[in-house]
């Protein structure tokens, strides 16, 4: 039995709680959203995995996905239905897929877009995968007919499933313009992986250059490299070793993953963005001819250094800009630089007017560069807390008689963004729903909770909810009882006092329990090797359905690259018993801190699912690098290291190393390369073995100008 006093204030909290629930208006006290002053940043679509966008003229916004659809935004809303699906001849694993689009400047009359994707060459994703720029022809009823594909360059190499490129824009000279990045290691396995690959410089191959062609394909008369010394590479992908590529516009360059063209110049100029390996993220401008330096140069310096900078040697180009690593608050600073567009002048206030964005894949913020009157640039952030894996691609489009910044983004599932400049006028609300719980027996009682919702005016919010069932209710927090069996979707409508509206939703499964899945294979304690091939295997059951069939499994791979970001590696895929191969750390820097999540999602025969996560881990060995005498420096993928030098690597990697002979050493002496213990070269390649291991490079003193 209770007592009278406990019941008292059992029935005083009741009637508290039941009027803070029917409270129907809360001031909004959350930080505005991440945007300066008078934008807005609204999310228009949910897209998984988009890589690229562009808009046609009659306003449609076309968005390519790293699995191979096309879908196609138009009149306020994403049509169900991709426009084109080409999956099944594509590879997407690692940075692998659909990856880029551009829309033909007289699309109005020929209705080319143009993509640039991976090909499943030979029928297994490993280092046969090519990458191919073509063309197609988009049907006023949103269609592509893959009849219509006309290749116009193909066998770009993918050896290594990284550093892809992938980005299409035609200049104002009406020619076509492709990013092309290094291919991650080298093509022909001679120099090595990151800052190793010389791939770039290889004149003969279309690896680490921006490419630019016809629209048919052909070579412009004004492109650098003709005649004498030179060949076509579109068809094999490589002409005869020394000469050029007469695709090649510019060189140089380790992964520009994203260009942008300007439209406020006269002529045709665009930036590119070229991710960096471990130092510097760096922006250049497009030059006819130019040589950015990869993989001797990094930045503004040398591969690698913070020191060694300055004027790049002959016959190279230094970027217009760069930053250095990490993702400090209010510092123009980064891992992973991806998207850029140019305002357009005009549409916004007029100090953005010859403003560049550019964004951070891993920080999730967008940067403003603008010219600083000396021949230079200064960067301030323009927007911050989009998310890890976000601002993929961006380019400005048509929005209410304007124009916009939209943007792709892989956080939060995959959407699309748009942001907009608002001046004054209000801003919609930013609408967040859960509950708690979302499946259960009927009859279910449901809290529901709208709390995280925001306004960027800082205006009080109203909360008006349809449960889905017929019924309805008001305020932040409500409780709602389901008396039947079904799927209902509970939509909250997030209002403020001057007319903005925004919604969010809910879904709730009564009479339904969602599926546990079960991941068979790799088991938990597995730890791969470099190239091993893992199979994907696993199970569901469901208490309502039984065992699940293996159409209801879809797997995801995602690459955790050191330990700040991830990449998409495999999938989503569907079925089971699926393969992939397992990759090599990106470089020697990220063996410590990379490693492969696997996410296994099981659907029911409702559209109830639930997804398990398993950490698939390398195997690390310790490997040391010793000289005998000591004292010479050797040289481990590019990096001078002294020796006894201890690094972590996988095994499987092959590594290299070179011992430079000769060597300066005390009292007149100098260093002769002997032999390395493992009987290699001076300079070769090592395969990492499965445990710990020492390899000595042995060389022998000799005074500087003996007689022998």
């Amino acid at each position: 039995m209770r007592s009278r006093a406990a019941v008292v204030f059992i029935i005083v909290i009741s009637i508290v709680f039941a009027l803070f629930l029917s409270n129907s208006t809360v001031t909004n006290s959350a930080s505005p959203p991440p945007v300066p002053a008078n934008f807005e940043d609204v999310a228009i679509a949910s897209v998984a995995a988009p890589t690229g966008i562009a808009f046609t003229p009659d306003e449609r916004l076309l968005i390519t996905t790293q699995p191979g659809q096309l879908r196609i935004y138009q009149n306020g809303a994403l049509l169900a239905t991709p426009a084109l699906n080409i999956a099944s001849r594509l590879c997407t694993n690692s940075e692998r897929g659909l990856l880029g689009i551009a829309v033909d400047p007289a699309f109005a009359s020929n209705r080319f877009i143009y993509l640039y994707y991976t090909l499943n060459k030979t029928g297994s994703c490993d280092s046969t995968a090519v990458n191919r720029v073509a063309r197609f022809i988009l049907a006023d009823n949103n269609t592509v007919d893959t009849a219509t594909e006309q290749v116009l360059i193909d066998n770009i190499q993918s050896n290594a499933g990284n550093h892809n490129g992938g980005d299409l824009h035609f200049g104002k000279d009406g020619f076509l313009y492709v990013s092309v990045g290094d291919g991650g290691c080298d093509y022909t396995g001679d120099s090595g992986c990151a800052g190793a690959n010389d791939a770039s410089r290889d004149r003969h191959v279309m690896l680490g250059k921006i490419l630019r062609v016809t629209r048919d394909g052909a070579i412009p008369a004004t492109n650098p490299f003709q005649g004498a010394n030179s060949g076509r590479c579109n068809v094999a992908g490589i002409t005869t070793a020394g000469n050029w590529c007469q695709e090649t516009f510019a060189s140089g360059l380790r992964n520009p993953f994203r260009i942008a063209f300007d439209p406020n110049a006269a002529a045709t100029r665009f930036f590119i963005n070229d991710v960096g390996q471990s130092t510097w993220e760096e922006i250049d401008e497009g030059m006819n001819g130019a040589d950015y330096g990869w993989n001797l140069r990094e930045g503004h310096c040398a591969n690698g250094s913070t020191t060694n900078c300055g004027a790049p040697p002959a016959g190279m180009t230094n970027p217009i800009f760069d930053y250095g690593r990490g993702c400090t608050a209010g510092v123009v600073s980064g891992n992973s630089i991806t998207g850029g567009a140019f305002v357009p002048a005009g549409i916004w206030p007029a100090e953005y007017d010859s403003s560049y964005l550019f964004s951070e894949y891993v920080c999730g913020k967008i940067f403003r560069l603008v010219p600083n009157g000396s021949g230079g640039f200064n960067a301030s952030e323009f927007a911050t807390g989009l998310g890890s894996s976000s601002a993929v691609a961006m380019t400005f489009g048509p929005y209410q008689g304007t124009q916009a910044l939209y943007y792709t983004s892989y956080a939060n599932g995959g959407q699309i963004h748009r942001i907009r400049y608002t001046g004054n006028a209000n801003r919609d609300p930013v609408a967040a729903a859960s509950a708690n719980p979302t499946t259960g027996s009927a009859p279910l009682d449901v809290n529901f909770d709208a709390t995280g919702s925001s306004d960027p005016d800082s205006d009080a919010l109203t909360f008006n909810w349809d449960f889905g069932d017929g019924g309805i209710g008001t305020g932040a927090f409500v409780q709602h009882r389901y008396q039947s069996t079904g799927t209902y979707d509970a939509v909250v409508t997030v209002s403020d006092a001057r007319g903005g509206v925004n919604t969010a939703t809910v879904r709730i499964s009564v009479g339904n329990t969602a599926p546990q899945p079960s991941i068979n294979s790799p088991a938990a304690t597995k730890l791969f090797r470099v190239g091993e091939v893992i199979t994907l295997s696993g199970s569901a059951t469901d208490a309502q359905d039984g065992a699940l069939p293996n159409s209801s499994l879809s797997w995801q791979v995602l690459l955790h690259h050191n330990n700040d970001h991830t990449h998409p590696f495999f999938g989503p895929a569907n079925g089971n018993d699926l393969t992939f191969s397992a990759p090599a750390p990106e470089d020697l820097a990220a063996a410590t801190g990379s490693y492969l999540e696997i996410r296994l999602t099981a659907t029911d025969s409702q559209g109830l699912n639930s997804t398990i996560v398993q950490n698939l881990l390398p195997r690390k060995v310790n490997i040391t690098l010793t000289a005998k005498p000591t004292g010479p420096a050797l040289i481990v993928n590019n990096t001078t290291v002294q020796a006894p030098f201890t690094f972590i690597s996988w095994e499987g990697y092959a590594f290299n190393v070179n011992a430079p002979s000769p060597q300066s050493a005390p009292g007149n002496q100098q260093y002769v390369f002997q032999n390395w213990s493992d009987g290699g070269a001076a300079a070769h390649a090592i395969t990492t073995p499965a445990v710990a291991s020492t390899i000595t490079a042995n060389f022998k003193k000799q005074k500087v100008g003996r007689n022998r």
